[in-house]
């Protein structure tokens, strides 16, 4: 069997691994990322809760507080070039007691130990004018004028998409279940698939400790499976709250949230509770109330009547408490990037330059290219209808007409849009797909009048059958037959 081969491959599409291919693509190497789903940011990357964490809370000294801080100011820039919505909306964890002062007091600390630029304690008055709809009982407040926000998955899809546009080649539906070595390399095999490498990134979330044990390496720690559940409001309640609002944080992690998104709502969540599947992401009735009572703790009117969808999210939480980053000690040329769990994204420009260092030491010949594609695209198409000014607008629909059919209206999605999307260099071709690049059914109506003009265009632009069109994965058909 002929194995194609690489210098690096990348276990995972999450925001970890695709961020360190965006990485790598700068460099002259032959690159493949691997992932077990359907997309890019199939797993925990998909649903968090969007922040970009200004890095006061990871203890000093350890690598989640470095990379924490670093990653969230190298954010700025990489959203920048790609054309990213990202906030710097600042974040403020409330106290409502001095046993709460006491916490905010060493949080600040801490956070200027980390390198956090800017923090500052703030008294009832200050914190009214800030955020108006705040409990009256929040008596003080750690203000963090770094942290913001960006939706995770249209991160992991823009660099995803950079690196594809310089040559780096994406596998999916590979889930990895066999590593073995050929020489000098690595071979990553999915049931009857292989392809080979000489370097081997394990950036796999929830699963990185089985790839591991495909070595026969083991993490020095267990990953737990926490699952976070959450609520979305419409855009109505957009203006809810204008900051992250935290709670004082407890032995769980940084607690319920009530925060703005970029995409005008606004999100409340997540709890933190432990499952025994690394696949569990349903929602409970349970969950719900939890997060419910803790956003009124933060927020005593806010609209709960206004949530428009409900969703949940496990991430990989390491009993060490920090992040692991670094060659097998086992198997030369492999690199685990485990354990990375909140705050991952915000991390995850910093995390990716790490992991390339390492691999420079590992051996790896790094030389710039010469000819790299900065933008998100080769031609730099991404742009949706909706963050168009009117200028570019009647420019689009004079270029291609499809620009002035309307497909989603809650979310001003064009059929342009929707075109757009499933011809980019990682093609949306499914319902969810072309959902989540677009907004296309993210909407008040969740999708209950573009679903299937969506999956019109879906069938019409791949030339299949629209009874062959997936709402997300391979087992999930919108049709099954003709009744008539």
């Amino acid at each position: 069997m002929s194995t194609k081969a690489y210098d690096v491959v990348i276990i995972g599409a999450g925001i970890t691994g695709t961020m360190t291919a965006f990485q790598l693509a700068k460099y002259s190497i032959k690159t493949a990322v691997v992932e077990a789903g359907i997309d890019v940011a199939s797993g925990s990357t998909r649903a968090n809760s969007a922040i970009v964490h200004a890095g006061y809370d990871a203890k000093e000294g350890t690598l989640k507080a470095l990379l924490n801080v670093k990653g969230c100011e190298m954010m700025s820039q990489i959203t920048t070039q790609l054309g990213v919505h990202y906030k710097k909306c600042g974040s403020l964890v409330i106290g409502f007691n001095n046993r709460d002062l006491e916490e905010l007091e060493r949080l600040k600390t801490r956070g200027e130990t980390n390198g956090v630029k800017g923090l500052r304690i703030i008294k009832r008055a200050e914190l009214a004018k800030m955020e108006p709809n705040v409990s009256k009982d929040a008596k003080f407040a750690l203000y963090a004028p770094s942290a913001g926000i960006v939706c995770p998955y249209d991160l992991a899809y823009a660099v995803a998409e950079n690196s594809a546009s310089n040559g780096t080649d994406y596998y999916f539906e590979y889930k990895v279940d066999k590593i073995e070595r050929d020489g000098e390399y690595y071979v990553v095999c999915s049931e009857d698939k292989a392809i080979k490498a000489k370097y081997v990134i394990n950036a796999a979330g929830c699963y990185a400790d089985e790839i591991a044990k495909l070595i026969n390496d083991d993490l020095p720690f267990e990953i737990i499976p926490r699952r976070g559940e959450y609520m979305l409001l419409d855009k109505c309640e957009g203006k809810t709250a204008k900051h992250t609002i935290f709670v004082t944080p407890n032995e769980k992690g940084k607690g319920i949230l009530v925060s703005p998104t970029v995409d005008g709502n606004t999100i409340v969540g997540p709890n933190a509770n432990i499952v025994d599947s690394k696949a569990d992401t349903g929602v409970t009735e349970e969950g719900l109330d939890e997060i419910a009572n803790g956003a009124r703790r933060i927020v005593p009117q806010i609209n709960l009547k206004a949530v428009i969808t409900t969703f949940a999210g496990v991430r990989p939480t390491p009993t060490s408490g920090d992040f692991y980053i670094q060659e097998s000690e086992k198997c030369k040329g492999f690199i685990h990037a485990a354990g990375i769990e909140s705050p991952g994204l915000a991390s995850a420009p910093a995390v990716s330059e790490y992991v390339i260092d390492i691999l420079k030491k590992a051996g790896a010949k790094l030389n710039k290219k010469r000819k790299y594609i900065a933008t998100r695209t080769k031609d730099g198409n991404c742009k949706l209808f909706y963050d168009m000014t009117e200028a570019e607008r009647r420019k689009a629909i004079k270029e291609d007409p499809r620009y002035a059919i309307m497909v989603c209206r809650c979310e001003t999605v064009t059929e342009g849009d929707v075109v757009n999307a499933i011809h980019r260099p990682i093609s949306a071709h499914t319902v969810d797909m072309v959902k989540r690049r677009t907004r296309a059914g993210m909407g008040r109506c969740q999708g209950s009048h573009c679903r299937e003009k969506v999956a019109e265009i879906i069938a019409r632009e791949l030339n299949i059958d629209i009874s062959e069109v997936l709402k997300f994965s391979s087992n999930s058909k919108l049709l099954m037959g003709k009744t008539k």
